[in-house]
C-alpha cells in the first residue's frame, strides 16, 4: 500500500538512502549529492517535505525550501537570479522517486500533497535541459518554462506553476 504524507524525523535514513541511490555519483539524474547530514538539514528547514512510503519503505520524496534562503546552493541561486518568483514563491525540489515506482504517477501525488501544504504559493524549480523525462513529467503537472540558465557548462530550464489553480499569475522581466 502506498502512503503519501509529510515527512517525519524518523524518515531521514530512508529519504537519504533514496537520494543517495539516485545521486550523480551513482549514475542518477539529481543535481548534487545528498549525504545524510545535508538531508537532515533540509528536513529541519521548516519547509514541508512530502514522503511516499510503500509498505513502510520510502519510495519517493519531494522537498521545498524558501525562495528567500540566505545562502542557497549555487544552482538554486542561479535559478532565483533567472526567475525569483512572486510573493509567496518557494523552491520546489529536489524530487526523487524510486526506480520501482516510476511511470505510476507518483510525482503528481507528491506535488498535490506539497501544494496542499503551501496553498497559493508559486513553485519554482530547475531541471537540466537534457533531462527530457523530468521536463515532460513536470509539464504534465501544469508547470511551464519561464527562464533558463547555464551553470558550469550545463544548461538548465526554470519552471513555475504560476497560473496553476490557486497560484497567482505575475509577469517577470529579467
Amino acid at each position: 500500500m502506498l502512503q503519501i504524507r509529510l515527512a517525519a524525523p524518523n524518515d531521514l535514513d530512508g529519504i537519504a538512502a533514496l537520494l543517495q541511490a539516485n545521486a550523480p555519483s551513482r549514475g542518477g539524474s539529481l543535481t548534487g549529492e545528498f549525504p545524510t547530514g545535508k538531508v537532515a538539514a533540509m528536513l529541519r528547514s521548516g519547509m514541508p517535505t512530502v514522503a511516499a512510503l510503500r509498505d513502510g519503505r520510502i519510495v519517493g520524496a519531494l522537498f521545498s525550501s524558501s525562495a528567500a534562503q540566505p545562502t542557497p546552493p549555487a544552482p538554486v541561486a542561479a535559478m532565483l537570479r533567472a526567475w525569483p518568483g512572486g510573493s509567496g514563491a518557494y523552491v520546489y525540489g529536489p524530487i526523487c522517486v524510486a526506480a520501482s515506482e516510476r511511470g505510476q504517477g507518483l510525482p503528481a501525488r507528491l506535488y498535490a500533497a506539497l501544494r496542499s501544504s503551501l496553498p497559493g504559493g508559486e513553485a519554482i524549480l530547475f531541471i537540466r535541459r537534457d533531462n527530457a523525462a523530468s521536463l515532460r513529467a513536470h509539464q504534465r503537472l501544469g508547470m511551464r518554462e519561464v527562464a533558463a540558465f547555464t551553470l558550469d557548462d550545463t544548461e538548465y530550464v526554470v519552471l513555475s506553476d504560476a497560473g496553476h489553480a490557486g497560484t497567482s499569475i505575475r509577469k517577470h522581466h529579467p
